[in-house]
């Protein structure tokens, strides 16, 4: 693999100010821990922002802090406190950090935080162009920086761009709220592979690609103008061995080398042997049900007062944003909520809330863990959540018990945790009296399978299969590329048409000849169109063939003028210009009164969605309806369909947002060789963006030039990206 750079808001080092000048500090955890290992592996940096604002650096000082991370493979991208003010604090964290965390009431929708967020956004991407080169490889990360891949992917379109988003991606009808949320997304799609923690993210995020861009989506897989872009869950782990060494060695520690924080817990228990510890860790942000899981708490002592004076809460709430007024009153709130509990349940020997506001020294943490019989991790919406994992590695003795949060991403991989819902205070309560009185082997059990899990998926494993999962979508874009008509390839392909005296060009309509449209009758042919057949017809040496799914009488009428073949229908008619129409095969059409009531009532059923009749098919439309709705309607009147057309020989077709029954025995494949038979061409050509056309793709001869408008696999020879690229094609031909 060639290089792989980083990008992320913060560089994985912290700057300490000292008498002469700056010094680095080594971040450790998260995301810095899981991506040292892969930049470093393949050469690469780290782009991102010092942690200090520029404009209170000197230039000396700047250039020495610059020169000290590049020594670490590290590019700083310089940010002013008003733009730290305004992109960080203000459009990431007022706006998409409530949005998509569903608390809509505190989101900010300031034009200018967005303007400053772009360009922000621009300058990382403007980092990024100076340091990859093509064939390299860029994995951004998180939503401080959701329009970067595109920007990226705009300027050098060789560079495989990866974007891992570590909070929850809303559903649609929140995300839709946004007023960005095109750019957002056209921002996210620049990427090549996106990364999400659970597949309801995922399909929350295709469901919006769906929905506001129109893409095909096939699985995980997007349909975008010019690639393949897929979407995937990779759930990011922890480093599993560091806390299981760590947790081991504290407590093998003498009781002189302990911490402060250890003999205490020590002093705790041996007041009273039979005493529990509950632990809570969160940041004091309103995403994570702080104030919800002390009242549950307050519950527990009012419906379980045998567990008065032996149960304690250790509440560890480390500071964010202190400054803002949504975080100020939480923390008031929390701050009483506390005092309540531990006036009216606590005495001289007994509080009930150990409350922390700070963080804690890692090893501190670990004994925490280590020494906490239950873990309460319930927050309101949690993209991951990675300190219900850190407590299962620091449980060398195989007991204890998580109370995990339904709405906590890692509830997907932690089926062996009491799973409650975080606003279900009784629930909760009734979740403390279970896990506290849980036997031990029972605990055992559980933990043990936890563990083998978290052990089994680390972060280096997470890092590690996001990679190979890149590496595998530039695999299969180069299927796309092996295919697509470069200038050489072109070249190639008129040099035969130049030489060849008697050519067959065969040219669906919809999708290859014109774009696809909301009402099928609105594709009309424009002067562009008609411009670049008749320059096609008046070549003597060419036949030109319009190969269609549509009806007769609308093909002929668009090219009453145009002196063209027609084949309708997938292959049902045939006219030779200046003959009749003729049909191809022996059909009827007396299936139509028994598939017309069914066909109806799904267009009842799916509004926007309607009836097209034919001479010798019907077809459901839905490309006006509701895009998830109609893939759901879609599929059911499929299996409706499969159970009826078995003994009346019809044919199901899918096509680009429709379904067509016609009857069976004739397509495009079989109409194209039935024309050129015994004509004695010396040249094939065929173009088609459906799967109807891979008939034809098929059953021409080898020797035919098949060319696919799209970039879905196919088995033509060739492929062309759009309809605009099929157009500059066919105006190239002969030139």
């Amino acid at each position: 693999m060639s290089k792989l750079h980083i990008v992320a808001n913060r560089l994985p080092f912290s700057l300490v100010k000292e008498e002469k000048g700056y010094s680095l500090i080594e971040s450790v955890g998260g995301l810095a821990t899981g991506m040292k290992s892969v930049y470093t592996e393949y050469d690469g940096k780290w782009i991102g922002w010092s942690g200090v604002n520029s404009d209170t650096l000197s230039d000396e000082d700047a250039k020495s802090i610059d020169r000290q991370l590049l020594e670490k493979s590290c590019v700083t991208v310089p940010l002013s406190e008003k733009e730290i003010l305004e992109y960080y604090e203000g459009f990431s964290n007022k706006t998409i950090w409530p949005l998509f965390h569903y608390f809509t009431q505190y989101v900010d929708y300031s034009p200018e935080n967005w303007e400053t967020y772009k360009r922000v956004n621009q300058r990382f991407a403007d980092k990024v162009l100076e340091v990859a080169e093509d064939g390299d490889t860029v994995w951004v990360h998180d939503y401080q920086l959701l329009l970067v891949p595109e920007m990226i992917k705009s300027v050098k379109p060789n560079v495989t761009v990866g974007f891992f988003l570590h909070i929850p991606f809303p559903s649609y009808e929140v995300f839709r709220i946004l007023p960005w949320r095109m750019e957002l997304l056209k921002g996210m799609l620049g990427a090549d592979l996106l990364g999400f923690h659970i597949y309801d993210y995922e399909r929350h995020f295709l469901s919006s690609v769906r929905r506001l861009y129109g893409y095909e989506i096939s699985f995980n897989e997007i349909h975008s103008e010019e690639r393949i872009i897929k979407a995937d869950s990779f759930p990011m782990g922890i480093d599993y061995n560091k806390f299981k060494k760590t947790s081991a060695a504290v407590m093998q520690k003498t009781i002189q080398e302990r911490s402060d924080l250890h003999k205490e817990l020590e002093k705790y228990f041996m007041t009273s042997p039979d005493r529990r510890l509950i632990l809570s860790i969160d940041r004091l942000d309103y995403t994570k049900g702080i104030p919800q899981r002390l009242r549950a708490f307050r519950k527990f002592m009012q419906k379980y007062p045998e567990f008065h004076g032996k149960v304690t809460l250790i509440m560890l709430a480390v500071p964010s944003r202190g400054q803002v007024e949504e975080y100020m009153m939480l923390k008031r709130e929390v701050d009483e909520l506390v005092g309540n509990i531990n006036g009216t349940y606590g005495s001289i020997n007994y509080t009930p809330v150990w409350y922390f506001y700070r963080s804690m020294p890692f090893e501190n943490l670990v004994e925490l863990y280590n020494m906490s019989d239950v873990a309460l991790v319930t927050p309101l919406r949690d993209g991951m959540n990675l300190v219900a994992k850190e407590y299962v590695a620091s449980r060398n003795n195989q007991t204890g018990v998580i109370i995990l949060s339904e709405m906590a991403g890692v509830s997907k991989e932690m089926g062996e945790a009491i799973t409650i819902n975080p606003i279900n205070e009784d629930e909760i309560a009734d979740a403390m009296h279970k896990a506290l009185t849980m036997p031990l082997e029972e605990q055992k059990e559980r933990m043990k399978y936890l563990q083998e899990r978290i052990e089994r998926y680390s972060v280096f494993k997470w890092a590690g299969e996001f990679v190979h999962a890149l590496e595998n979508v530039k695999r299969l874009q180069k299927e796309f590329l092996v295919k697509k008509i470069s200038n050489g390839v072109f070249k190639d392909i008129n040099r035969k048409y130049t030489k060849a005296q008697k050519r067959a060009i065969f040219l669906d309509y919809d999708g290859t000849l014109t774009a696809f449209h909301k009402n099928p009758q609105e594709a009309t042919p424009n002067e562009e169109l008609y411009s670049i057949l008749n320059k096609l017809i008046a070549d003597e040496r060419n036949t030109v063939t319009i190969i269609s799914g549509r009806d007769r009488e609308t093909l002929e009428k668009w090219f009453a003028e145009v002196p063209i073949n027609l084949i309708c229908e997938h292959g049902v008619w045939l006219r030779k210009y200046g003959e009749d129409w003729q049909t191809l095969t022996n059909v009827n059409n007396n299936w139509m009164p028994m598939i017309r009531p069914v066909l109806e009532r799904f267009v009842d059923n799916t509004p926007g969605s309607f009836i097209e009749e034919k001479n010798y098919s019907l077809v459901w439309h839905y490309r006006k309806a509701e895009p998830e709705q109609s893939v759901i309607r879609a599929n059911e009147l499929k299996d409706e369909l499969l159970d009826l057309v078995g003994n009346l020989n019809l044919e199901i077709m899918e096509g680009s947002k429709v379904i067509e029954v016609k009857s069976g025995g004739i397509n495009k494949g079989i109409a194209a060789n039935k024309f050129i038979n015994n004509e004695n061409f010396d040249y094939l050509m065929a173009m088609g963006d459906d799967w109807t056309d891979e008939y034809m793709f098929k059953e021409l001869p080898n020797s035919a030039i098949t060319v696919k408008v799209g970039i879905q696999r196919t088995s033509a020879n060739y492929k062309l990206e759009s309809v605009d690229a099929v157009r500059k094609f066919l105006s190239e031909l002969g030139n």
